[in-house]
């Protein structure tokens, strides 16, 4: 991975708050030796007390240095952790975590996500403040350093977090820069440990909404090192079609073949264009509404594979 990325990124106000509840950080992780170096130093810059967090890592299996690499970060440190290995799915490695954790947050780090120093605090001072909510999901910003494919992979997400004024819409409740009250979890059931693909936050957070709990946006920033390949893009977004026939076939009210149609992430690009050329000028932006309709086909193609397979038929 060439790029260089800051994380010297402490908020003004490093004042921690006079409560400081215990809090699981969640990883799920596979094959990410590139990129789980950065991740792991944003964790252990954290100006949340290491004495009050966790670490419970499961890896799915991974055949390069992905573990290696993060219990080297863990030598001589305070921060506890555990280790899990599954080869289910993601479905069950989240509730791998959730069985495991010792506290009433957690806080999922997929292995591409950084976070500023400020932010298990921010997220935790949240959720002590707004006892209705189960899901806080932070905003994406800006990860600069990346290429034109990873840009144009981003600002949609910076997009649409920003455009969520305060209630998180269901098509972005997702795991990655969230943290997930556990009584909200177990109250919905828990992950649906049958999904082996992607898909498995948006099920359970579907569930936790159900049940009458919120999901809100809260003022805490965070940042994914996007694919920097077209190709990259392609797998992943295959990937996710496969477990999104699971869960449209689960939900039925979900929708998602029809949202997630290449003529439709066209026009979801052109929508927003206008919002990120004014958050950032540069010209590949034109490229957006290209850039949804391919990776939106790549969902088609993972969807339909799976529908072809019978994955999803429950």
């Amino acid at each position: 991975m060439v790029m260089h990325i800051n994380l010297d990124l402490l908020s003004e106000d490093n004042q921690l708050c006079v409560e400081n509840p215990k809090i699981t950080l969640g990883m799920c992780v596979k094959n990410n030796e590139d990129t789980i170096g950065y991740v792991m130093r944003s964790i252990l810059l954290q100006d949340y007390p290491c004495e009050y967090m966790e670490l419970i890592v499961v890896d799915g299996c991974s055949r390069d240095n992905t573990l290696k690499i993060i219990k080297r970060y863990l030598m001589g440190r305070s921060l506890h952790a555990k280790f899990f290995q599954e080869s289910e799915g993601l479905g069950f490695a989240r509730q791998m975590v959730v069985d495991n954790a010792s506290s009433k947050y957690i806080i999922w780090v997929d292995g591409d996500t950084l976070f500023p120093k400020d932010f298990v605090r921010k997220q935790v001072e949240f959720m002590n403040r707004n006892s209705d909510v189960g899901i806080g999901r932070a905003r994406y910003g800006i990860l600069k350093g990346q290429n034109y494919v990873a840009f144009l992979e981003n600002i949609p997400f910076v997009v649409e977090g920003l455009k969520a004024n305060e209630e998180t819409p269901l098509g972005i409740c997702g795991t990655e820069g969230a943290i997930y009250r556990v009584d909200a979890i177990k109250q919905a059931g828990g992950f649906d440990m049958n999904i082996r693909g992607a898909g498995e936050d948006i099920d359970l957070a579907y569930r936790i909404l159900v049940k009458g709990w919120k999901a809100k946006v809260t003022n805490a920033i965070f940042y994914e090192i996007c694919k920097e390949t077209w190709k990259g893009i392609w797998n992943q977004y295959v990937w996710w079609g496969y477990g999104g026939h699971y869960l449209s076939h689960k939900n039925k009210n979900v929708g998602l073949f029809l949202k997630m149609s290449p003529l439709g992430g066209f026009i979801a690009g052109v929508l927003r264009l206008p919002y990120a050329l004014q958050l950032t000028k540069r010209k590949v932006l034109f490229l957006l509404p290209f850039h949804y309709a391919f990776k939106r086909l790549a969902f088609c193609y993972g969807f339909t594979k799976a529908h072809i397979k019978g994955y999803g038929h429950v």
